[in-house]
């Protein structure tokens, strides 16, 4: 609740979109929070923040948990900072009972996670484990012509650590679940074993405008009501495929009332549980597009996510933490993004799950409990303390 103060919005929602002044006022609260339990804070080139606390041997690789500040403009309380604020709490515990641990622990705060502002998502960790270069993160704009560079110096986060240099032994990641799976089976913690594949596209069509008084209907060239058709048919076949199809944003060039849409922007979104099933639903999208609009259309593919599976012994220690708590479990694929997605490649990696009211994440009624969210905690807590341990 105090976090969720850093962009409120009137309806009890969060807008804080990444590397704008509300990210900065939590940035800065959360530095000041990790010093002050003798923590050593580090920031790199894309503004990703390392929270470093000594282990016993200090030069092997820490243990990372955490997640991302940013929000969706329609964002709750708890997508992402659930897992900041419960490694916070991994990190006052510790230090309120004087336990060291054999590795250090480092708790991590990603930059533009949500890819809400600034597009691709997951941007911080994808620099970090090379999926984007750093020159393509900068040159990154959002909606007001601001690009990813100018925003990251505007709010004073440009780190010095080079992006990449620091290394994890293994990484944790607390969320909600963003689905309404775990509460309709009563769990309390989500055995996360992997992420479905993603992909991104920006589809742009080309129609005429012309006069929407005098252009007979057979004599039209309307782009917007090829968008229509094609984001109709596009949910349509994910549904034949078993995958999920969202068009999350649209626009008519020029708009007015009267006029037939001549140009039309709009973005897809296409997700499977499979490699193969996405491939097999982007090559339907693509037919649809090309029989819809012939080559009035461009589709470009602006993110690709493959299927991630996580490590199994990272997985254990979930399941093994979970266990200790007496929490009902269930295991679950994603079907959200998230860093671990970028993480794993570069370290062994698993993510904690607990349920969201109704399912509802990205829309300020966003809620969990606070019960699950200490189960949560204790779950990361214990994962972590044992993940430090092996050798």
């Amino acid at each position: 609740m105090e976090t969720a103060a850093f962009g409120a919005t009137a309806d009890g929602g969060v807008r804080r979109l990444a590397l704008g002044p509300e990210d900065k006022q939590v940035r800065d609260w959360l530095r000041e929070q990790c010093e002050a339990v003798g923590c050593t804070v580090e920031v790199d080139t894309v503004g990703n923040m390392f929270a470093r606390r000594r282990g016993r041997d200090d030069e092997a690789l820490p243990i990372a948990i955490g997640s991302h500040l940013d929000t969706q403009p329609t964002g709750g309380k708890f997508d992402g900072i659930l897992g900041v604020l419960a490694g916070l709490e991994v990190l006052r515990t510790l230090h309120a009972a004087g336990r060291a641990t054999e590795r250090p622990l480092m708790l991590v705060n990603w930059t533009n996670e949500e890819g809400a502002r600034f597009a691709p998502a997951m941007l911080g960790s994808g620099v970090h484990a090379g999926v984007f270069d750093e020159a393509f993160a900068d040159s990154r704009i959002d909606i007001d012509g601001v690009t990813f560079a100018e925003a990251i110096e505007a709010i004073g986060y440009r780190g010095t650590t080079p992006v990449g240099q620091i290394r994890f032994a293994a990484m944790f990641e607390l969320h909600i679940e963003q689905g309404p799976v775990l509460e309709r089976e009563n769990a309390e913690i989500g055995i996360v074993t992997g992420v479905q594949a993603m992909r991104w596209y920006d589809l742009t069509i080309s129609g005429r405008d012309a006069h929407a008084g005098s252009t007979p209907m057979d004599m039209r060239c309307d782009a917007l009501s090829d968008a229509a058709n094609i984001i109709v048919g596009t949910q349509a076949a994910a549904r034949a495929f078993g995958g999920m199809a969202t068009t999350g944003q649209l626009s008519i060039r020029s708009a007015s009332r009267n006029v037939i849409p001549g140009h039309v922007e709009l973005s897809l979104d296409l997700r499977h549980q499979s490699d193969g099933g996405l491939d097999r639903l982007e090559s339907e999208v693509s037919d649809l597009i090309r029989k819809q609009c012939g080559d009035r259309a461009e589709l470009q593919t602006i993110w690709n996510s493959p299927a991630v599976h996580f490590d199994p012994q990272c997985i254990d220690a979930v399941r093994e933490a979970a266990l200790k708590s007496a929490a009902v479990t269930r295991e679950i694929v994603s079907g959200a993004g998230h860093d671990s997605v970028y993480v794993s490649r570069l370290a062994p990696t698993a993510m904690i799950f607990i349920p969201c009211r109704g399912g509802l994440s990205h829309n300020p009624a966003e809620s969990a409990t606070k019960q699950h969210c200490a189960i949560g905690a204790q779950v990361l807590l214990d994962a972590a303390l044992a993940m430090s341990s092996v050798k």
